[in-house]
């Protein structure tokens, strides 16, 4: 029997397991992947308070090595089903079952992708979906930004501080964002509309230089080639990995947990945390800082005779 399980090795659940350990409770970390998540996935990181510079994978994994120093145990395996309801919380594994008296959920949420050939290989490499991570590393050149919505359109107008030119693709004639994003980029000398258009392949040469559009209307293809490496930035919505907690939370309707500001879910004893969790950021600082809370909150609920004096988030 854990004191607490985390479900997730990216940023939040290590950091999560990191003041967990500390606070001596005894602590697992499951994770089905590469420890560090979606960071573990990222070339450079740039924007991590006190870190010049690191590799996404490097960072990840330094988070794990300090999470095990404090005495978090990390394992490899995949969450097939959880029971979250009473005093013991059962997580169903793949290759094992756990029990805990607490649960952190730090599943997280990916980008959702285009699907065209190149974009996984050239992930990192050309190809992003996040714009505070990468714009800097674009400074002069020419991006593309896919996607119609608000994400869509907040982020390019934000690239246009590094770009030299942001052009904004959308399969549509007309953008979906809000009324007020609308005018602030047709408004903005930097950004540029290739309208009824969509991502059919992306190519280069170790990086992204080439990227082939297809017409939505006439299926007619045409070819968007540079001497110099452009940047492709895909903002068409995330996908929350919630699948497993439907029915054992509560989630909003686009699928992401709901908490409160301490990162309690509606079931006492669960806490949430990082992009899992329904929030308007998703960047690796605030993950961390997610887990933290998370991780004190769940040490306050053991400590509170099993969680005699908790109720629970009321949304």
């Amino acid at each position: 029997m854990y004191d607490i399980i985390i479900i997730g090795g990216g940023p939040a659940g290590l950091t999560a397991g990191l003041y967990a350990a500390r606070s001596k409770k005894k602590t697992l970390i499951i994770e089905k992947g590469l420890e560090g998540g979606q960071i573990a996935e990222t070339t450079n990181v740039e924007n991590y308070p006190g870190i010049d510079c690191i590799e996404g994978a490097e960072l990840g994994k330094k988070m794990a090595e300090q999470a095990k120093k404090f005495g978090a145990k990390i394992v490899m395996d995949e969450v097939t089903d959880v029971e979250l309801d009473g005093e013991v919380k059962k997580i169903k594994g793949y290759i094992e079952d756990y029990e805990a008296k607490t649960v952190i959920i730090a599943t997280g949420a990916s980008p959702r992708e285009i699907g065209a050939p190149g974009e996984k290989e050239y992930k990192g490499r050309g190809v992003s979906y996040c714009s505070t991570c990468d714009a800097a590393f674009y400074e002069d050149e020419d991006v593309y930004v896919v996607g119609g919505g608000d994400s869509a359109v907040q982020e390019a107008i934000f690239i246009t501080n590094f770009a030299k030119k942001v052009y904004i693709i959308h399969r549509r004639d007309e953008l979906r964002a809000s009324k007020d994003l609308q005018e602030k980029a047709f408004n903005n000398d930097k950004i540029d509309f290739i309208w009824n258009s969509q991502v059919k392949e992306i190519k280069g040469d170790k990086i992204v230089n080439e990227m082939i559009l297809e017409n939505t209307k006439t299926g007619e293809e045409k070819s968007i080639k540079s001497d110099s490496p452009f940047g492709i930035f895909v903002f068409i919505g995330y996908i929350p990995q919630t699948d497993l907690f439907k029915d054992k939370v509560e989630i909003t309707e686009d699928g992401y947990i709901k908490t409160d500001s301490e990162m309690r879910t509606n079931v006492p004893g669960v806490f949430a945390a990082g992009d899992i969790r329904q929030k308007t950021v998703r960047q690796v600082v605030n993950a961390a800082g997610d887990g933290a809370v998370a991780a004190m909150n769940a040490q306050k609920y053991i400590d509170e005779e099993e969680g005699n004096l908790y109720e629970g988030f009321k949304a």
